[in-house]
């Protein structure tokens, strides 16, 4: 091992995971979408035996239904199993901002429908996990928006939300999404936005906006989608997660 790996891995305050190993998936044509046969290693590649990744979801108070879509993430989990060369969990954690394992999970993620509330003591935890290399996928479900994006400028009161353009590479990671984010439900006649809160480079939180993610990765009897809206829905979910892992 390097010195300039030793140095990252000291700084950094998760558990190392190594992912290695070539994405294998058939091809999708009625998406069109192109699978890239990818040699996935993780930036804070060690010695230490491989970790099965796990997504964290976020109990947060305020009143939101922070557990909707029970069937969702199982379903991405198993979903990145089938389709990459990342280990992974069959279930989720649940996790909240004040708990002593958060540093367990560097991959959080939240949804709901409803208020989204955060403690004062949650504000600094969560940005000091974001800053510290921790990553957070906020999933509108419908109705969250409004206290979701008063919360994160509780959390980064200098930073805004922005954008991210169709060339972003975190829609062309394993599958080439030439459009953004693919529309699940509709709620309000809105196209669906990706928007991300930075630090320089890095992406701390990205936040799907319209999109309805959740919904498309829930068992197929839950809404009954068309099995190209899931699958697209779940190849969406797989960029995000190697996205995050290999930013």
């Amino acid at each position: 091992m390097t010195g300039s790996m030793v140095k990252a891995v000291s700084l950094c305050k998760f558990p190392a995971t190594q992912i290695t190993g070539t994405i294998l998936h058939k091809a999708n044509t009625i998406n069109k979408m192109k699978l890239k046969h990818l040699i996935i290693l993780s930036s804070l590649t060690t010695a230490i035996m491989a970790q099965h990744f796990t997504i964290a979801r976020l109990h947060y108070d305020g009143g939101g239904d922070w557990y909707s879509n029970p069937s969702s993430l199982p379903n991405l989990l198993n979903y990145l199993q089938t389709h990459t060369a990342i280990i992974a969990a069959d279930k989720e954690a649940r996790i909240k901002l004040t708990d002593e394992n958060l540093y367990s999970y560097p991959y959080l993620y939240l949804t709901g429908h409803g208020n989204v509330r955060f403690k004062d003591a949650e504000i600094i935890r969560l940005r000091t996990f974001l800053q510290r290399g921790g990553f957070l996928h906020a999933d509108d479900n419908y109705g969250m928006d409004p206290s979701f994006r008063r919360e994160m400028k509780r959390v980064f009161p200098d930073k805004e939300l922005v954008p991210l353009p169709f060339d972003h590479p975190v829609f062309h990671q394993v599958f080439d999404f030439d459009f953004g984010l693919p529309k699940v439900h509709e709620h309000d006649n809105k196209p669906p936005q990706a928007l991300a809160l930075f630090e320089d480079d890095r992406i701390l939180v990205l936040y799907t906006y319209e999109s309805d993610l959740g919904d498309g990765w829930e068992d197929a009897e839950v809404h009954n989608d068309p099995f190209e809206i899931r699958e697209a829905a779940l190849q969406m979910g797989i960029n995000i997660i190697h996205f995050a892992l290999t930013q």
